[in-house]
């Protein structure tokens, strides 16, 4: 008997969240795939629709989706461009904060930060590999080395942060931590606008790298709260 007959139920069409869903997931597909890296432009618009069997809203419905996360950036005149690297495994989850009360927010992100990145480290220091430690010591020196130079060292810190998620072999580490700093970051960016903000956590990320090393989670659990400690009193004095 044909669906849709009186004696079953009607398939409905997909709404259209669940399309602009799949084009999210078909355009982070294609990313991974393609092996795109930040700064490379995304097709046009016109060729997503074509590619894809639907309409400018969706497609302009998953562009939103991915600007959310600040993983793609809309140039006027220019086109879309990919802010960092996505894959199938990202998760789609984006984070909305009030921005009037910027100060309460920002400590309110730091409490769910503080547990995600204990737990990590933590972790790190039980399942990390020589490889891993390599990987970590490299981008610690290059941290450092900048930090030296210049006095601060933004980017070098994301990258050593990131290179224990790695190391703890679990991908919603990186994934939902690498989403909230960035969310956080994009705040405190502007009405801070302080190179020296958390300079003074500069030297427990050695130390953070050593409890690592030697496989000692409570160590790096409390090298961890260091660190995030003279954050939120950065916070707490610069937003004053």
């Amino acid at each position: 008997m044909p669906i849709g007959t009186s004696d079953r139920p009607q398939i409905a069409p997909l709404p259209p969240i669940d399309r602009a869903r799949q084009v999210t997931e078909a355009l982070a597909s294609y990313i991974d795939r393609a092996s795109l890296q930040a700064g490379d432009r995304l097709p046009a618009e016109r060729e997503l629709m074509a590619a894809l069997a639907v309409g400018r809203s969706t497609i302009r419905e998953a562009i939103r989706h991915f600007q959310a996360l600040g993983v793609i950036e809309s140039r006027k005149g220019s086109g879309t461009y990919l802010l960092k690297p996505v894959t199938t495994a990202t998760v789609h989850m984006p984070l909305s904060f009030d921005a009037a009360h910027l100060r309460d927010v920002l400590l309110q992100t730091l409490e769910v930060r503080r547990g995600l990145e204990c737990e990590a480290n933590m972790v790190a220091a039980r399942r990390r590999t020589p490889q891993d430690l390599a990987i970590i010591e490299a981008k610690l020196d290059a941290m450092e080395r900048v930090h030296i130079a210049k006095g601060s060292s933004g980017p070098e810190d994301l990258a050593f942060h990131l290179a224990i998620y790695d190391a703890t072999h679990n991908p919603l580490f990186k994934q939902l931590l690498e989403q909230m700093r960035g969310a956080f970051e994009r705040f405190w960016e502007k009405p801070f606008d302080r190179p020296d903000f958390a300079r003074r956590s500069f030297p427990f990320h050695r130390t953070l790298f050593n409890a690592i090393a030697a496989g000692d989670p409570e160590t790096a659990r409390i090298e961890t709260l260091r660190i995030l400690e003279v954050v939120e009193e950065d916070i707490k004095e610069m937003s004053r």
